[in-house]
């Protein structure tokens, strides 16, 4: 059998992909243009990519190991000190000798962001990073990526361990459909609208959710500020939820969180339309923060927001009443209840 470094008993996800120093100016007045100096109002650094998971999981009371490449530059180091410190175990993951860490600039204007990346494409053999024989209840991944091409999760997946998959946005907008095939071996797959519309050639995240189905399981298409669908052939339920609104500063990262939150309450056992209100609320939360590992709400931010909400709703606050409603199932989803004050529960 193949050794590997070994990842600790107890663990709860598995993700493997890669890391990111994210660099984010928030509140520019406009795109930079050559020739000139533009500022902004704020500025953040946090890891990104892969590692907006893993803080996120870490921050719902789950236990996640992280496979990744790592350099041994100051970002490097930063970045891994950063995600010990959130509670993500790195023990399958490696630092590069001389290597440069991947950096990503996000510039937030206009109600979006656009984005600048160095990466030196490291070649690593992910298979050889990870045990065989790891086998925790669920596995994230980005389908099409490098961490996707090795077999470390189809064997886990055929002993039992769910695999979440995100996919990237493909530079070169051919939308292979082929990159598809992979989802066979997945429980869940949770792309954005302008995603899941290219690959499946429709014309809406409702018909998008409905063609990836035929797939895999157990589909999510997340719709930014107006929430996400879903569908799940496992038990014949559908989703459609809206948004929740906030005060956005940036959303980068924000579709990581709904896909570690999707992941934590599939464990939870919800029912999917719980799951994708749970998830919207997260993805939701994080953006009032730069990127999305900074932004990820913890159980005690969700039980104070939860609280906030009950109290609210209960003066009369049109808004905050809505709210109650829409997400009562929190009154009795132990995980946030237990932190929750004594009045919201």
């Amino acid at each position: 059998m193949r050794q590997g470094p070994e990842v600790p008993a107890g663990i709860d996800v598995l993700l493997a992909g890669d890391v990111f120093a994210d660099l984010v100016f928030t509140g520019l007045r406009s795109a930079p243009r050559p020739g000139t100096e533009t500022w902004s109002t704020g500025f953040a650094i946090a890891p990104g990519g892969i590692a907006n998971m893993g803080v996120a999981l870490a921050r719902l009371g789950l236990r996640p190991a992280m496979s990744a490449v790592f350099g041994d530059d100051l970002f490097g180091v930063w970045t891994w000190d950063c995600l010990e410190q959130e509670g993500v175990d790195l023990s399958s993951s490696r630092r590069i000798g001389g290597g440069r860490t991947a950096v990503t600039a996000s510039l937030v204007y206009d109600g979006d962001r656009a984005m600048v990346t160095y990466d030196e494409q490291a070649v690593v053999d992910v298979d050889a990073m990870i045990p065989a024989d790891s086998h925790p209840s669920a596995a994230i991944l980005y389908l099409g990526s490098r961490a996707a091409a090795g077999q470390w999760w189809r064997t886990a997946a055929r002993s039992g361990t769910r695999v979440f998959a995100d996919v990237a946005w493909d530079p070169s907008q051919k939308w292979d459909t082929a990159l598809l095939d992979d989802l066979d071996a997945c429980h869940a797959f949770l792309p954005n609208e302008a995603e899941a519309r290219a690959y499946t050639r429709t014309d809406s995240a409702t018909r998008a959710a409905a063609a990836l189905a035929e797939r895999v399981p157990v589909v999510a298409v997340t719709r930014g500020a107006d929430g996400a669908v879903a569908v799940d052939q496992t038990t014949g339920e559908t989703a459609d939820v809206p948004g929740v609104p906030v005060d956005v500063v940036d959303t980068t990262g924000a579709g990581d969180v709904f896909v570690a939150a999707f992941t934590a309450a599939s464990g939870w056992d919800l029912p999917l339309v719980h799951r994708v209100e749970l998830s919207v609320l997260c993805s939701s939360l994080s953006v009032r923060e730069p990127t999305g590992s900074l932004g990820a709400p913890s159980l005690r931010s969700l039980a104070d927001w939860w609280s906030t909400t009950v109290t609210r709703a209960a003066a009369g606050e049109f808004r905050a009443q809505d709210l109650r409603r829409r997400f009562g199932f929190l009154d009795d989803l132990e995980p946030v209840t237990v932190l929750a004050a004594p009045h919201a529960r």
